[in-house]
């Protein structure tokens, strides 16, 4: 029986590559992103942070003083997010999967407070529409940039499935390439819908937006086609 073959658009940690060896998973991976953090100032910073994304924390890290700002509360989106932050000393206040949620849980409950959020030049509009909309104060810093990385993968290579971790990820490897019948596997609602819109439908969407609970999900997907 040939093994499964599986691309990542993105490259794994040596743990998560771990995982598809002990499956005994084909694995390739290509990096179809590309971020560069920002220099920025810590001056205009409101009395809570908000986080969309590692890459934020990741960027926040390298900037002069920023312990500063450990003990100001911290409102983010995703568990690895919320991890990242309490590894480095930091309080997090609030965690949800979605920043949709996290807006919602910030406008009903905690309005009374001011923010800034620290995000990437393309976020989506959820969170600062959502403040927004509700009247809340707040400010935003860009701290990172994402670029797309297009690369084309070869003609002879034939995948089983494909793993994406972004709409920038999706609209990156279809600038190159095209997906004909594997099976796309998503880190979360939003990335499938990038896909949606390109009218692929052979979509799994993990159940937490986590990438090891992506590669759970592929595990079990292909483990199950074959009883």
């Amino acid at each position: 029986m040939s093994q499964t073959s599986i691309l990542s658009t993105k490259t794994l940690s040596a743990e998560q590559r771990q995982l598809f060896i002990d499956a005994n998973f084909d694995l390739l991976e290509q990096d179809f992103i590309e971020i560069k953090n920002n220099l920025f100032e810590l001056k205009t910073i409101n009395n809570n942070l908000i986080f969309s994304s590692q890459n934020a924390v990741l960027s926040l890290i390298e900037q002069n003083g920023w312990e500063v700002l450990k003990t100001k509360p911290v409102f983010c989106v995703g568990i690895k997010t919320k991890e990242l932050l309490e590894s480095h000393g930091f309080t997090v206040d609030v965690y949800l999967d979605y920043a949709s949620e996290l807006a919602e849980i910030i406008t009903l409950i905690y309005n009374k407070e001011s923010y800034t959020f620290l995000s990437g030049n393309l976020r989506k509009e959820t969170l600062p529409e959502a403040l927004k909309s509700a009247g809340i104060t707040f400010n935003e810093i860009e701290v990172y940039q994402t670029a797309l990385a297009p690369f084309k993968i070869s003609d002879q290579e034939n995948f089983d499935g494909i793993l994406f971790f972004s709409p920038s990820g999706v609209e990156s490897y279809l600038t190159n390439n095209k997906i004909k019948n594997e099976v796309c596997f998503c880190i979360g609602t939003t990335t499938a819908s990038a896909l949606e819109t390109k009218k692929i439908k052979n979509i799994v969407i993990a159940e937490t937006p986590t990438i090891e609970e992506v590669i759970e999900e592929v595990i079990a997907y292909y483990k199950t086609e074959s009883i």
